[in-house]
């Protein structure tokens, strides 16, 4: 078995919104493992387990704001996600006091470290996704270094493709970036980046996919591929289908 494939629910997010359990169905029709989350569309966590284990999907992760893992905050997060049965706590995003400088990302770190600290006893990790910031310098060097230089190995390296790619890294930078970071990719986004066309599907722009994926069995430590598709050449569901047909044949 290789590693599970996942798809991002923001992918398909005005799909779930109108009808979670049909794109859920859908989802798991195509072949995908699991999901991760970007919201919970009024379900509880007991509700959005039993209808992920009716369709044999598995929770991949979930996107949550920072603020939902600092203080009273975490102990209701810690419990939903307990209930889900998902390990992964995925930030997606950061305000932009907490980014806009070398000491603010430092002092991010550490936050996150406690974080890391505190969910351990749970079985769980924390985690951090980029989009193009992270990958634009401050004071010479990038946020994502300056970031997961000070983070604890615990602290997940949710590395998107494409954002990154959008923000300036080629290809080759986020292949070095794995290297550099070892057993950190514990989940990924796979997104496309094409200078000519911003409606690429996976496969289809200038990503050196074989490479990557290649760095995620061998040294990145990933236990899950994600899939995100944010522009639509098609409806988002045959999107989400394309991209795991393309996926597939690469993995061959």
């Amino acid at each position: 078995m290789g590693i599970p494939i996942a798809l991002q629910l923001y992918s398909v997010r005005k799909d779930c919104a109108r009808d979670l359990e049909g794109t859920l169905r859908a989802i798991a029709d195509m072949g995908y493992d699991g999901v991760e989350f970007a919201g919970y569309h009024g379900r509880s966590a007991g509700e959005l387990r039993d209808l992920l284990e009716d369709l044999g999907l598995r929770v991949a992760g979930t996107h949550i704001p920072i603020n939902t893992l600092i203080g009273e905050e975490l102990e209701r997060t810690i419990e939903f996600n307990r209930t889900l049965g998902n390990k992964f706590l995925i930030v997606p995003s950061l305000p932009e006091n907490m980014r806009n400088s070398r000491d603010a990302w430092l002092k991010t770190a550490k936050l996150m470290n406690g974080i890391a600290e505190r969910l351990k006893p749970e079985g769980m990790r924390v985690g951090y996704h980029n989009h193009m910031i992270e990958f634009q310098p401050i004071d010479g060097e990038l946020p994502w270094d300056i970031f997961f230089k000070a983070t604890v190995p615990e602290v997940i390296m949710q590395i998107d493709t494409g954002n990154a790619m959008r923000g300036g890294a080629s290809a080759d930078d986020i292949l070095e970036v794995m290297r550099r970071y070892p057993g950190r990719a514990v989940t990924v986004h796979l997104k496309e980046f094409s200078s000519t066309n911003e409606k690429a599907l996976i496969g289809e722009g200038e990503m050196k996919w074989r490479e990557f994926l290649s760095l995620c069995e061998t040294i990145g430590g990933t236990e899950w591929y994600i899939i995100e598709q944010e522009s639509y050449a098609y409806p988002p569901l045959e999107c989400a289908k394309r991209c795991l047909n393309n996926l597939k044949k690469m993995l061959e």
